[in-house]
């Protein structure tokens, strides 16, 4: 595929498709936030979007397009909307990953577990129910980062 319909594909999908549904609900979210103190929009960003990767740059960089979203609706909406995302690295294997694949993926967070979907959930509920935090990107990632510095 061309890498410039990939780039459009992407920025289509993990940034445009966010950016009209936040425009197109801000007012019923606004309003929703004015009866009930506040409301929320949760982006689900990657944690490739902050360390980039040379597979697949164009993924990387809609997510960090993204990330821009979380902050510029944040502070678009506030303060009856907050704006957040998680940004998960590895949560869950698919059925078809061999084994060499999943000990290559442990071995990239300091924790070396597969969470599983439950710790995504647990993101989204901390996001929802805090009433003091937005604009923010939660990091799922095992200590991912720490990994990489060495």
């Amino acid at each position: 595929m061309d890498a410039s319909l990939v780039l459009q594909r992407m920025l289509s999908v993990h940034v445009g498709a966010p950016y009209l549904l936040n425009l197109e609900c801000g007012e019923l979210l606004h309003r929703y936030g004015e009866q009930h103190g506040f409301a929320d929009i949760v982006h689900m960003s990657d944690y490739v979007a902050t360390s980039g990767s040379s597979k697949h740059i164009a993924y990387a960089a809609s997510k960090a397009a993204l990330d821009n979203l979380t902050l510029s609706f944040a502070s678009k909406f506030a303060p009856m909307v907050k704006v957040n995302s998680i940004a998960p690295a590895l949560l869950m294997f698919n059925a078809g990953d061999d084994d060499v694949y999943r000990q290559k993926a442990l071995k990239k967070s300091l924790l070396g577990i597969v969470p599983g979907e439950e710790e995504g959930v647990a993101a989204i509920q901390y996001l929802l129910q805090s009433r003091y935090l937005t604009g923010k990107t939660i990091a799922l990632d095992g200590g991912r980062h720490l990994a990489r510095a060495g």
